[in-house]
């Protein structure tokens, strides 16, 4: 009987320290004013998610259209080299084909249709090339390249090549989980603005999550200009600590601007872009 109640205890002590992080958020006082939304940058969830089928040129000038100040889309690598936008790494999801994007040509992809709301539209997944001729400036471009492990080898060379083609290197903004995507981004180019996706930082230690455990330092991530962190895992002495090093902070993914938590920040990113506009 001891040694069960040992066994609980050595595995409760780490989950209820890893709760201590979402506390906080849990806590938080609620919502924005109107008012109050001037202060920071409404970013489009894959162009604005609950405005039309994600990651498309349809919700994309949508989001663009309800006021979003950036658009955040996430891209991966095609089987002939080719940037094609979309969450997953499959097409499974998103249209009414099957398969990975890295064993997919581009030609086979376009051949798919999007499929919204349990409907096939007419909607084809983007190229990169094409959202940035949709957007052309009309507001900032935040993509997450999406990579892990080997796959998408070079994908930071060609989205760079990509944008610089378009002029669009003064718009566009990097995000990712992945620290080998950052740092070969820098490394190719060290005007490009990156931004480092987290889940959360463990309290009291100089350790993250983002997608696995790493090791977190402001020197580490001397290069960053925002850390982006899943909403439920932040508390006001980090956000501080963060602005005490100069860095900015958005907070993903949020909806409506009533639930969120009021913490003082940077940015937010959001599948309603619609709903966080000031008066």
């Amino acid at each position: 009987m001891k040694k069960m109640i040992w066994i609980l205890i050595i595995l409760l002590v780490p989950i209820i320290y890893v709760a201590t992080a979402f506390v906080p958020s849990f806590l938080a006082e609620r919502g924005y004013l109107r008012n109050e939304l001037g202060d920071f940058t409404v970013v489009g969830h894959r162009g604005g998610a609950s405005l039309g089928p994600e990651n498309t040129l349809t919700c994309i000038e949508r989001g663009i259209e309800a006021g979003a100040e950036m658009i955040e889309i996430d891209i991966h690598l095609t089987k002939d080299g080719q940037l094609i936008v979309c969450h997953d790494q499959t097409v499974d999801r998103t249209t009414d084909g099957h398969g990975r994007i890295r064993d997919l040509t581009l030609a086979e992809i376009k051949r798919l249709h999007v499929v919204y709301q349990g409907k096939t539209t007419d909607e084809t997944l983007p190229t990169l090339d094409e959202v940035l001729d949709l957007i052309d400036g009309r507001c900032d471009l935040l993509i997450e390249i999406k990579r892990t492990g080997n796959i998408y080898q070079g994908i930071e060379q060609k989205m760079l090549e990509t944008v610089r083609a378009h002029n669009a290197k003064s718009w566009v903004v990097v995000q990712s989980f992945n620290d080998s995507v950052l740092e070969n981004t820098h490394r190719l180019d060290p005007s490009v603005r990156l931004e480092k996706l987290i889940v959360m930082k463990f309290p009291g230690l100089p350790f993250i999550f983002d997608t696995s455990f790493s090791r977190f330092s402001f020197e580490k991530y001397s290069y960053i200009e925002s850390f982006n962190f899943f909403y439920g895992a932040v508390n006001r002495s980090l956000i501080d600590d963060i602005h005490a090093h100069k860095r900015e902070v958005k907070l993903w993914t949020l909806e409506e601007r009533s639930k969120a938590p009021h913490w003082p920040i940077d940015g937010i990113i959001t599948n309603r872009p619609d709903d966080w506009q000031p008066e």
